[in-house]
């Protein structure tokens, strides 16, 4: 961009990634996360590649051409697929949206960047667990001890709800409602909040899970529901261990009935895929996940139609989806990047 003034760049990253994300879109933390290593890279593609140090960097330096250049970098060096990359061009164009509100003579400039085209990533294809896939997994924990009972507890809200793995991460005591009917409240991207009802199957479970909490644990409704044995919250990881410990149980007692790999996101396409061959309503599945449009989920229709057609012609052999720091200096942006976000 022409006229860039020497320190615009790193004076805009910073009020973006510190105020705007964080403050005024209340983007969460994963995403806020995202955005920070898209800029990290776009860094190391310009001091590596263009011999331009972060610390010299300055708007104009981040025109159209660049950014295809950055994206064909990321495909070409770091293997990154098109899903990737769009995730990468999504960041610089909400930059560039914001850079464009924020510093109105450059508006031109950034509807050059902004109108990049992402690459056509391939339609992923959804894997789900069958009833039976599900049922397995839950009858893992031993319910005779304290922690799987947790675990079993964690298990069936993962599944019931629906819930994305930070969501269950993230509900506190203040989120359970057992009042007729019984909720849960979770906090999905962008800090949306939506009401979940519980089956009584897992509201049970959860009745006697809470009974396992120590009394002081409920001095605070902002405590978190899942702590790990050092009474802290989990992270996705953890969450992560514990299906992974409880589906290699379930893989060998039942073989051939869970895939090799699975993660807790699996939960929520099970559920939703469970839901639409109950012949529930997409609407009501759109709700329970928290999607903002029903075209997202849609693809759980034409997920359950494909697995119908290929059952059919199998049978038939005719062919036919925080608190961050500031940064005010110059030197150092590499590094300021590096360490956002931490504590």
């Amino acid at each position: 961009m022409k006229n860039s003034k020497p320190n615009d760049f790193a004076y805009m990253l910073s009020k973006f990634l510190s105020n705007h994300i964080t403050g005024e879109r209340n983007l969460s933390t994963n995403t806020v996360m995202s955005y920070r290593d898209t800029f990290k890279l776009l860094l190391a593609y310009l001091r590596d590649e263009k011999g331009l140090p972060p610390e010299k960097i300055t708007l104009k330096d981040i025109d159209r051409r660049t950014v295809l250049d950055f994206i064909n970098w990321l495909k070409s060096t770091r293997g990154s697929s098109a899903s990737t990359c769009n995730q990468r061009l999504g960041a610089i164009h909400a930059f560039f949206e914001f850079v464009q509100y924020e510093m109105p003579e450059k508006i031109h400039d950034c509807h050059d960047v902004i109108n990049t085209k992402t690459a056509k990533a391939p339609q992923a294809i959804i894997s789900y667990l069958s009833l039976d896939g599900i049922k397995s997994i839950l009858a893992m924990p031993d319910t005779a001890t304290k922690s799987g009972r947790r675990d079993a507890m964690l298990l069936s809200l993962l599944y019931d709800t629906g819930a994305r793995v930070q969501e269950l991460v993230d509900i506190t005591l203040g989120d359970v409602r057992f009042a007729s009917p019984a909720t849960i409240r979770l906090v999905g991207k962008g800090n949306k909040a939506r009401i979940v009802p519980l089956l009584h199957g897992t509201e049970n479970l959860l009745r006697v899970y809470m009974k396992d909490l120590s009394p002081h644990h409920f001095t605070d409704n902002s405590r978190p529901l899942f702590c790990n044995r050092g009474n802290e919250k989990f992270s996705r990881w953890g969450i992560t261990y514990i299906l992974k410990k409880y589906a290699d149980a379930a893989r060998t007692a039942n073989p051939g009935l869970i895939p090799e790999k699975l993660s807790p996101h699996c939960f929520r396409h099970s559920k939703a895929m469970h839901l639409l061959q109950a012949d529930v309503n997409l609407i009501y599945i759109r709700d329970l996940l928290g999607h903002t449009n029903i075209k997202t989920t849609e693809i759980y229709a034409r997920a359950d139609s494909s697995a119908k057609r290929e059952a059919l012609e199998k049978a038939n052999p005719t062919p036919d989806a925080v608190q961050f720091p500031s940064w005010n200096t110059d030197a150092g942006l590499m590094e300021w990047l590096q360490n956002f976000g931490k504590k």
